[in-house]
């Protein structure tokens, strides 16, 4: 099972729940199945541009996105940026 983690920010949207055990394919897999699933995806169900993705400590953006493949000891880390001036 890969596990997803989120930060304060989206836990307190998921009952204050930071990690989730997920069986998914891939990265949009796991990502849909999240209860923050619309924080995370925009309309068109791709990653909003304030979120940041790291699977197993890689970037998702330098590589496939949300087709990025997941194995059963996946370490998914969710970072929101924070924007403004």
């Amino acid at each position: 099972m890969a596990v997803v983690r989120l930060p304060s920010l989206l836990a307190r949207e998921a009952g204050g729940q930071r990690e989730f055990d997920l069986e998914a394919a891939t990265l949009g897999d796991a990502l849909r199945a999240l209860p923050v699933r619309d924080l995370c995806l925009d309309e068109h169900g791709e990653l909003r541009r304030l979120v940041n993705v790291f699977v197993d400590g890689d970037d998702v953006r330098a590589g496939v996105g949300l087709e990025t493949a997941l194995r059963d000891d996946s370490q998914v880390l969710v970072v929101t940026a924070i924007a403004g001036g």
